[in-house]
């Protein structure tokens, strides 16, 4: 039987981001990929907005209600799903819990904008029994997937310098990169501020930082969400170079060869491979993970914990500024 759904929140990545869109893909938000999943139902969404929700009434013909608690009694869902701010993650989680136990909850990122609160988030879902999952969507990636196996099996050699850039802060995009490089290195060790930088909507540090992963160093530059929004890595190890561009939309390769004008000395190679990746539908994947995690198999989904790890690292480089 397929898995019942309710999102609560009817933003942009809970459905407007594709609202409008003809055909099987982008495959953006989450209401576009569970309708568009074939083991997954859409029963019904919350939001405060009666815009939004009769939006989502009229795309996606489920009822839309403005309180969490009625439409989880009514509902009773497998999987929740919450898309609101991440200040109201933690009083959303409650909310459900009064009515309702579902089998997974999926939550935006960052799950909290403190570290207790992120601590409480994760400890309630472990107390309770539920599956806590947070949307840091490339670990679900193809070819982020693709990158990590190459980094395990030392086809890409070990140790890498990565040089790496965001936008819109550190807390909402930075989060991204560094839950990323966790995901292909391993935890983080040390941090250090390189420039303090300025605060993104007066909330969100946006520093250049220097990471730690062992033997490996990343470092973390911010540029100007206002002029343009910018998510992009360089990756460099004794093996080639890996370049990471437009959130992950391309991921190029270039191996090392001998050079061909002067001997003895090695170049990268001239031409790139492409890793193919699905960006395009990154909603579905995450969601396809939770179907297949439901009947037993592994995933590369974002742990609770593992969500929570991603912020004692950012915390940390807060408390360096």
């Amino acid at each position: 039987m397929n898995k019942s759904c309710v999102i609560i929140g009817l933003g942009k990545i809970g459905m407007d981001y594709d609202l409008n869109v003809i055909g099987e893909s982008p495959i953006y938000t989450h209401a576009r990929a569970i309708v568009a999943h074939p083991k997954l139902r859409l029963l019904g969404a919350v939001d405060v907005s009666p815009e939004q929700r009769a939006r989502f009434e009229r795309r996606y013909r489920a009822p839309a209600f403005d309180q969490v608690e009625l439409a989880m009694r009514e509902l009773q869902p497998d999987i929740v799903t919450i898309a609101t701010p991440s200040e109201s993650h933690a009083h959303i989680l409650s909310k459900v819990l009064d009515v309702c136990q579902p089998g997974v909850i999926l939550c935006e990122k960052p799950l909290a904008y403190t570290l207790n609160e992120a601590r409480q988030i994760v400890e309630t879902c472990e107390k309770v029994g539920i599956d806590l999952f947070v949307n840091y969507m490339r670990r679900t990636d193809p070819g982020v997937n693709e990158v990590k196996r190459r980094l395990d099996t030392g086809e890409i050699s070990s140790p890498v310098k990565i040089s790496a850039w965001y936008s819109k802060g550190i807390i909402n995009n930075g989060s991204h990169l560094i839950n990323l490089m966790e995901f292909w290195l391993g935890d983080a060790t040390d941090a250090t501020v390189i420039d303090s930088g300025r605060f993104w909507d007066s909330r969100d540090p946006e520093p250049d930082v220097e990471i730690k992963f062992d033997s490996h160093r990343v470092v973390l530059r911010s540029a100007w969400e206002e002029a343009f929004s910018f998510f992009s890595i360089e990756l460099l190890s004794r093996s080639g170079r890996l370049r990471y561009d437009a959130g992950g939309e391309f991921i190029h390769w270039q191996g090392v060869r001998a050079d061909p004008r002067f001997e003895g000395y090695r170049v990268l190679a001239s031409k790139n491979e492409k890793i193919t990746n699905r960006m395009d539908i990154y909603q579905w994947t995450v969601y396809d993970q939770i179907s297949k995690y439901l009947e037993g198999s592994a995933t590369t989904l974002c742990t609770g914990p593992q969500a929570l790890k991603t912020l004692r690292t950012i915390d940390l480089i807060i408390n360096k500024r």
